[in-house]
């Protein structure tokens, strides 16, 4: 009995985690993998020189998967930005540069210009840098890592997906993309339709303006959600353009960042 006892505590606390993933296993991966179709070549061998073998797509899990080590937990607070309700873009902008504790804007910044140093850095730190910027790039586009630090992203606010308990930060972190039953890669090829000029325009945004972008749908989500309400195929339907576009530009922003870091 006790050895099933064992069995059991060890897949709950495998378990927990994932739950709490920001845009999920999937979500993150197809970011990645979005991401490595538009990376130049040279890119994709600094980055083979850093990973191996392991795609983006595999990397960009690693940050929560390591929460479970109690040594990591300083980087909970890496992931998002907590920004009150009704800012205009310059009022965002300010907020973000005069904020200079820890966060998902601070952080990235630092790891691009860590990143850059690429040669003078140990390859430990390399690794380590890397998988997080490819970690916080995606979680940046999901609109709840963007949201009230009076509910917590979203965490706070209770709903009901179809019949299940859930939370507002669980409709965006994953149960929206496992609903349309697709593996990442099949998700990715099915909304990775850009333009050449799309791209161009995405990539020259700055940090500020891409989590503006976010920021606005965050405002959307809010204004749309009654807490206790049950959410279901309207909910889907509401918002499956925005999520795959929020998605879409995770992958573009990535991409533009990484062959900015390994020109």
């Amino acid at each position: 009995m006790k050895k099933y006892i064992k069995i059991y505590l060890f897949v709950l606390v495998i378990c927990i985690p994932i739950s709490s993933h920001a845009w999920g296993l999937l979500g993150h991966r197809i970011v990645g993998q979005i991401a490595s179709s538009y990376i130049t070549q040279k890119t994709k061998s600094e980055i083979i020189k850093i990973l191996g073998f392991e795609s983006l797509a595999m990397a960009s899990n690693w940050p929560d998967f390591i929460k479970s080590d109690p040594s990591f937990k300083y980087l909970s607070l890496w992931h998002y930005v907590n920004i009150k309700s009704g800012l205009t873009f310059n009022e965002v902008d300010s907020a973000l540069k005069e904020d200079t504790t820890t966060n998902a804007f601070t952080k990235t910044n630092f790891l691009i210009n860590e990143l850059k140093k690429n040669k003078l850095l140990p390859t430990e730190k390399k690794i380590f840098y890397l998988r997080l910027l490819i970690h916080i790039i995606g979680d940046l586009h999901q609109p709840m890592h963007l949201g009230k630090i009076e509910d917590r992203g979203g965490n706070a606010i209770k709903v009901k997906w179809f019949n299940d308990d859930v939370n507002l930060h669980q409709i965006w972190d994953e149960k929206l993309i496992s609903f349309q039953e697709l593996s990442y890669t099949e998700y990715a090829a099915s909304i990775n339709n850009t333009t050449i000029e799309q791209r161009s325009t995405w990539q020259k945004q700055t940090l500020t303006q891409w989590m503006f972008d976010t920021y606005q749908l965050s405002e959307k989500v809010y204004a749309s959600t009654i807490p206790d309400s049950r959410l279901d195929f309207g909910y889907n339907f509401k918002f499956i353009a925005a999520l795959n576009d929020q998605l879409l530009k995770g992958g573009v922003h990535l991409a533009g960042v990484l062959n900015d870091i390994f020109k």
